[in-house]
């Protein structure tokens, strides 16, 4: 075992009740933990996966089934598309992407580009609204000249 490998094991608490190995030294802006390897910096998670589990396909992600940033037991990482990764947290992009049914409860049936969806009963509603303040804004125009 070389001195970054000690180092590593060094700071890993693996006596969480949940199973979580919880890393204990320094983490990045979003809580995961990272350590200097060789010169650069690493996701703590991504090189245990890595040691014990083997490589990770290039583009994917580790979910956190635990979602537990610090955790970095390979049992609870899963390699997943970003995608996968974001629909599955708790961001507002995920929980945006959950929903099935627009404010008023219609379905969302419509679509804008490969990720926007909509109501076409509601929209129907807020164009007509549009086109009728036009139109009253347009005959008061007419009406001032």
């Amino acid at each position: 075992m070389d001195k970054y490998e000690r180092r590593l094991w060094e700071r890993i608490d693996a006596a969480e009740e949940h199973g979580c190995w919880l890393w204990t030294a320094g983490c990045n802006g979003g809580g995961y933990g990272q350590m200097s390897w060789e010169g650069r910096m690493v996701l703590v998670h991504r090189r245990v996966f890595e040691m014990l589990i083997g490589p990770i396909e290039s583009g994917m992600w580790l979910d956190h089934l635990c979602r537990v940033k610090r955790c970095c037991n390979p049992d609870h990482l899963e390699p997943v598309t970003p995608r996968e990764n974001t629909l599955r947290g708790h961001s507002p992009t995920a929980l945006n992407a959950a929903k099935e049914q627009c404010p008023r409860g219609h379905d969302y049936d419509g679509f804008r580009g490969p990720s926007e969806r909509f109501c076409r009963r509601c929209q129907r509603r807020h164009q007509a609204a549009y086109d009728s303040r036009r139109r009253t804004t347009n005959l008061r125009s007419i009406d001032s000249d």
